[in-house]
């Protein structure tokens, strides 16, 4: 058993703490409908089986991710996540918070400590959190808010390598395709309003609110070398069964934004 830090303890009442609101997945996969075999199957597994890793997940997320190059094309993501450490964490992110959500990807976040020691290339595969988390768009839903901004105060200074492999944001029924990096948003215009407030209201919570909340929380400077996708290095892995050079992507890439009012945007 791995000993129990500050950080471990404190996201681990997480879960139990949830209060959160139900948020369905916009897909149903093709197939026949689960059997009553399957569905005893199921239950002795769930009955008889550990699942350590799965039980290792304690905390609770809520934020929006957007397509590498593509920041038009924005979806909501619900994180389960599980500390392995002081510097790394590990997500599971799906669609929805019910039970017949549907995993999307995963998130890996490390440290700013960590992320200062990979090299440039690696570097340009993650984004930052710091906007994320001082606009207000990251939630930890059901917490109270000394616990959440505690949260924040950590996640504030982490950066986040993020794949998704069911696009269920365009009704792809089946994970069709190759993965796609995901970034997150570093200024205040990129996200689309719309999604954010219909987040806030099936969650109960404000983002402005939050915002306000977590003034005090000091807000990093950004390593240079994450968030590449403001300078025009926008990678995506070649997918050759077009699933992603259709319409619904097609729309180009924002320019590069200001650092400066990136930075301005992340003061308390």
């Amino acid at each position: 058993m791995k000993p129990a830090t500050p950080w471990s303890l404190m996201t681990a009442v997480l879960l139990a703490a949830c209060g959160d609101r139900p948020t369905a997945s916009p897909v149903t996969p093709p197939g026949q409908a689960e059997s009553a075999t399957t569905k005893v199957l199921d239950a002795s597994a769930a009955a008889l089986q550990d699942k350590p890793p799965i039980e290792a997940l304690n905390a609770y997320l809520d934020g929006f991710h957007f397509y590498s190059g593509r920041p038009q094309a924005q979806m909501e993501a619900h994180h389960y996540c599980a500390t392995l450490n002081e510097d790394v964490i590990q997500c599971v992110i799906y669609d929805g918070n019910v039970e017949d959500a549907k995993l999307m990807g995963v998130e890996y976040i490390v440290s700013e400590t960590l992320f200062a020691t990979l090299p440039p290339a690696e570097k340009a595969l993650w984004h930052s959190h710091a906007h994320e988390v001082k606009s207000g768009q990251l939630i930890a839903p059901g917490i109270p808010q000394v616990a959440e901004n505690a949260l924040m105060d950590k996640l504030v200074r982490t950066y986040g390598k993020t794949w998704h492999t069911w696009h269920t944001d365009l009704h792809r029924q089946l994970p069709l395709g190759v993965p796609q990096l995901m970034m997150g948003f570093t200024a205040d215009g990129q996200a689309d309003p719309a999604m954010v407030a219909a987040r806030d209201q099936r969650f109960g919570v404000d983002s402005g609110r939050k915002r306000e909340d977590r003034a005090a929380i000091a807000a990093p400077a950004i390593d240079p070398g994450a968030d590449a996708w403001q300078r025009g290095q926008a990678f995506q892995i070649a997918d050759p069964t077009q699933a992603h050079g259709g319409a619904d992507h097609a729309a180009p890439a924002a320019p590069p934004s200001d650092p400066a009012a990136n930075a301005a945007s992340n003061k308390p």
